[in-house]
């Protein structure tokens, strides 16, 4: 799997049934979109794909019509049955808040017509992107789409999506407080930052980026000290690893990483 594919759980699983790549977004867009992601699958029995999301909203071309998904702040879910294909467009942290009417946290945990926030003709694209089989040629049609509604560039998502990177890529920050220090702003600045711009809290942020690590560990077939993981990833002890894992995958790390390998 690759690392885009990163948050997909059962990866090796959801290979036998499914598809995944990715496409680099035109220069152009780069400031709005992280990457292209495209699913086809064929199963001959309903397979649900579990996926702990990032805090990324995305624009996806499906059926019935194209729908824009908040933050999931639990655990998604997706029943594919039969044959078929979708295309996402994975917004940058913080880098949606341009096309939306009002804070990206009133999408969290919601899916929407797409049709409710960009222009009525984004479902007639959804349509032509769904009729190819060409990947390049479906990544077109959505940056011509959406070059037409692109609005004016907001300083401050760039900023809010830096913010991001940087928590998530340093593994010494595991509080808010330690986030907000090392991003020289106030926490209470920081929450309402994020609840504006990604739709997530910076706690959530902090501890999914936890439990995608350690997914990530448990997914490459090796036995995990897990104990020393807990450590690593700044939980008080091994216990409170485990809770926080059981809590969001349905089952206990060890667990998973026995289901998964």
């Amino acid at each position: 799997m690759a690392d885009f594919g990163r948050g997909v759980l059962y990866p090796h699983e959801h290979a036998s049934i499914a598809r995944l790549d990715r496409r680099a977004p035109s220069t152009d867009l780069a400031r709005f979109v992280e990457f292209y992601w495209h699913v086809r699958w064929r199963t001959d029995e309903p397979y649900e794909t579990k996926v702990l999301s990032h805090p990324n909203v995305h624009l996806v071309f499906e059926e019935p019509a194209p729908l824009v998904y908040g933050v999931d702040r639990s655990l998604f879910v997706r029943r594919l049955a039969g044959e078929g294909q979708v295309l996402g467009v994975k917004f940058r942290p913080g880098c949606f808040r341009p096309f939306a009417d009002g804070p990206v946290i009133d999408l969290a945990d919601r899916r929407v017509p797409a049709a409710d926030v960009f222009a009525h003709r984004v479902d007639e694209v959804g349509h032509a992107v769904l009729q190819n089989t060409d990947l390049d040629a479906m990544v077109r049609l959505a940056e011509e789409f959406l070059r037409d509604v692109l609005p004016a560039p907001d300083p401050v998502a760039e900023e809010v999506a830096a913010m991001v990177e940087t928590i998530t890529a340093d593994p010494a920050l595991f509080r808010v407080d330690q986030a907000a220090g090392a991003l020289h702003v106030s926490a209470r600045t920081l929450q309402r930052l994020f609840a504006e711009y990604v739709g997530a809290s910076p706690k959530w942020v902090l501890r999914r980026a936890r439990l995608h690590e350690a997914a990530s560990r448990a997914d490459e077939g090796v036995r995990v000290d897990w104990a020393a993981l807990a450590d690593d990833l700044g939980y008080f002890d091994q216990s409170h690893l485990t809770r926080d894992f059981t809590a969001t995958v349905g089952v206990s790390p060890a667990r998973y990483a026995g289901l998964s390998s």
